[in-house]
């Protein structure tokens, strides 16, 4: 290694390592090694300026300036007063330290960077006689300290500020959740389109091809912009622009050895290729529905130069085909699109699933000349806008897992089949299998005969398909909501099997959401969805959040309160509809109990049932006002009905000590399962407990009364030794408690009259 080689470290989003080192090797460094990270390599002071001043991707350049020991923090002090600060902070410069990580001698990286500050003042006061002053902002000198272990890497950082600030940006003036400038770079590099618009190599193509000038690169359009990040990034590329000429502060300029000849020429030969890269830039667009963005992307072109080369519009990406040809644009020639959608914070306002169908809608006119690279968390990407990724690359954007999809256009999996409404209507709708026809057939006759069987028996809020197709392992629920009658439509995925693929899974999933609203007359704000689904961490479903929606829908006359987004469940269980008008049946003069009581619609019906008073138990108090909002709908407001917010089963334990035999009638509909942490240590498994609990709620029985015990564990078997040991008789009437539209699934739930046999 030559004496004037220097070790540099750049950093960058992690994910992009080594197209950060490919970058770093066209840009003359030397020993190249991706790390997790970042990029180690060597080269000249001269060779971190070109870095700083020419990396898209990297985030900050680090010149190493020697690892210490750190095992404590005196010996941290030491190592870093040792190293040459003379020869690096220039006399009079301004330091501030930054440090990053910990370990058991140094646990806070403020006091870490302190022991930093004050090692490298001393060295310098010794050998010049006074102090560095400290400056926590801009410094000339910024050093940066990195624990790892009992080491300490101590480094200055040459960017001075993160790399990604481009210097165009407004402060304060900024869209939602934008993405990284550096980031964008490296999606871009990614997906080539560094390769077909860099001037460059645009010029020595047409001279490999012995012609004039330079070849034509690709229309570039991002639909969903923002504040066009992904668009000036790629302007920057096709203008063969550095991402760091409109910078004004650099953390190299205030070290001793720093040599402004040099970087003034580095200046200069950059601005020279900007001025050639415009002369022959291709056409970029973006477009957004956000006019306020619009508006802040075109601000960011002008500050950078390339107000004339860039073009930002307000429009809807569904409207893409035609954006481009209203801008002369003809869609057969090369195109590359590429986009940050929306998920998370920045959902749009109608939503998610409304923006990728828009988003597919445009897509499908565009022929195969055209690419796209898109970077997203959403593994259902794909089946959403119809389309199969040609190669993926797993990154993170900040703390957000991320994908990178690369996609060849002009070849969609969304067909247009056609389809008859309940109402005999005939229309057509986008979806990605001919499949879905067979979902339609399916639910059409079910809900053809639900519907009848719903109004005959007066029913407001019933199943219409429940899996019936094992390649639709979905649940379509009605709801009508009382006064209006207005029909709102619930759809619920179900876990798929093991064998089937999950993107094929969910591109069923968003076919039925597709389907069942148009074939059923239900309007898309009206549509609700829902994802059952095993989930890591020990919760037993996965719950997207959602805004509420509150609707009033009548049962046997009833009103019930319903949420059809924002909760797991929807605050009934259409399962339990016979179950529920069997405890209004028993309930007359009778002390009532419901425990477990979720929305209270049991009570309700014991209230309606003429029950002498009505005890609601559940640990939520979320659900308890709710089920007081239900009881007084239904109009019992007094004092003989009492709701108590308490871990149920310690309730109980508590209540079977405190208040035997007070009930005459309990329902018992507990959980499954539960780890909840309201229960501390205990945890709560129907199977294995239930024989336990039912002895214990025995003892709550006036003599001769009785317990409507059920769940919904399909695999559920009673221990009938140890219930009847516990004085209790046995009557399963499960069949008799399975409606009309669960008839399919007789398993649904299980539900048995468990009576105390001292009356």
């Amino acid at each position: 290694m030559a004496n004037d080689q220097l070790e540099f470290f750049a950093t960058c989003p992690q994910g992009f390592e080594h197209i950060l080192a490919d970058e770093l090797k066209r840009l003359r460094a030397q020993s190249v090694r991706p790390l997790k990270g970042g990029v180690a390599f060597f080269g000249t002071k001269v060779d971190g300026y070109r870095a700083c001043l020419w990396s898209r991707i990297a985030s900050r350049v680090l010149r190493v300036m020697g690892r210490v020991e750190a095992y404590s923090a005196e010996a941290l002090y030491e190592g870093v007063k040792a190293l040459p600060w003379a020869t690096v902070v220039g006399d009079g410069a301004t330091i501030a330290v930054t440090a990053r990580g910990t370990n058991d001698a140094l646990r806070n990286t403020q006091f870490a960077g302190l022991k930093v500050k004050d090692a490298v003042c001393d060295r310098l006061r010794e050998a010049r006689g006074k102090r560095p002053d400290v400056q926590p902002q801009r410094p000339d000198v910024p050093i940066w300290v990195s624990i790892h272990g009992k080491k300490a890497t101590v480094s200055i950082d040459y960017a001075g500020e993160s790399l990604h600030r481009r210097g165009y940006r407004v402060p304060g003036e900024n869209v939602e959740a934008p993405l990284k400038e550096a980031l964008a770079a490296g999606m871009l590099v990614w997906g080539g389109w560094d390769r077909v618009a860099a001037p460059a190599l645009r010029r020595a193509k047409a001279e490999r091809a012995g012609a004039d000038g330079s070849v034509e690169a690709p229309v570039f359009v991002d639909p969903a912009c923002g504040s066009g990040t992904l668009v000036l990034e790629a302007a920057m590329m096709a203008t063969d622009r550095a991402p760091g000429l409109s910078r004004d502060y650099w953390g190299f300029e205030g070290c001793a050895d720093f040599d402004a000849d040099e970087f003034d020429d580095l200046l200069a030969d950059a601005d020279e290729r900007f001025e050639r890269g415009l002369e022959d830039a291709p056409r970029l667009f973006g477009f957004d529905i956000d006019s306020q963005a619009v508006g802040i992307a075109r601000g960011n072109a002008r500050r950078l130069g390339l107000s004339k080369l860039v073009t930002f519009g307000c429009a809807d990406c569904a409207d893409l085909p035609v954006g481009l040809h209203q801008n002369g644009i003809e869609l057969d020639q090369r195109g590359f699109i590429a986009i940050n959608p929306p998920y998370g914070m920045r959902l749009l306002a109608h939503g998610l699933d409304g923006f990728y169908e828009h988003l597919s809608q445009g897509l499908r006119e565009l022929p195969d000349s055209w690419s796209m690279t898109v970077i997203t968390p959403d593994a259902d990407f794909d089946g959403s806008v119809g389309f199969e990724a040609q190669r993926t690359l797993s990154v993170y954007n900040g703390a957000i897992e991320a994908t990178l999809r690369s996609y060849r256009l002009g070849h969609s999996n969304i067909i247009e089949v056609p389809l008859v409404t309940l109402e005999g209507a005939e229309v057509k709708v986008a979806v990605t299998s001919d499949h879905a026809l067979q979902f339609a057939a399916r639910l059409r006759k079910m809900a053809k005969a639900r519907r009848k069987w719903a109004r005959k028996n007066k029913v407001h809020a019933y199943r219409v398909y429940d899996a019936d197709l094992p390649d639709y392992a979905v649940a379509v629920d009605v709801f009508e909501e009382q006064g209006s009658g207005d029909m709102n439509l619930l759809i619920t995925e179900y876990q798929a099997p093991k064998e089937i693929d999950p993107a094929k899974a969910t591109r069923r999933f968003r076919d039925a959401c597709t389907v069942a609203p148009v074939l059923l007359g239900v309007p898309e704000e009206r549509l609700f969805t829902r994802v059952r689904r095993q989930a890591k961490g020990g919760s037993q479903y996965r719950r997207e959040e959602h805004i509420s929606h509150r609707i009033i829908v009548e049962e046997a006359g009833h009103p019930f309160e319903l949420d059809l987004s924002g909760y797991l469940d929807t605050g009934l269980f259409l399962d339990h509809r016979i179950t529920r008008g069997m405890v209004g049946e028993m309930a007359a003069d009778k002390r009532f109990l419901n425990l477990f009581a979720y929305t209270g619609t049991a009570t309700v019906y014991a209230a309606v049932g003429g029950a002498a008073s009505t005890t609601t138990v559940d640990m939520s108090q979320t659900y308890l006002d709710w089920a007081k909002r239900n009881m007084k709908n239904a109009g019992f407001t007094g004092r003989q009905h009492q709701f108590v917010r308490a871990d149920v089963l310690s309730w109980i334990e508590q209540a079977a000590e405190e208040e035997s035999g007070r009930y005459d009638l309990v329902f018992l509909d507990p959980p499954t399962f539960s780890n909840s942490k309201t229960m501390g240590e205990r945890t709560w498994d129907i199977q294995r407990d239930h024989a336990e609990l039912l002895r214990l709620v025995r003892r709550l029985l006036a003599p001769g009364g009785t317990i409507v015990f059920s769940g919904n564990l399909r695999s559920f078997k009673l221990d009938e030794v140890k219930v009847r040991a516990c004085g209790l008789g046995i009557e399963d009437v499960t069949a008799k408690t399975i409606p009309e539209d669960f008839s399919r699934n007789p398993r649904i739930h299980f539900c048995c009259l468990l009576t105390d046999l001292r009356g």
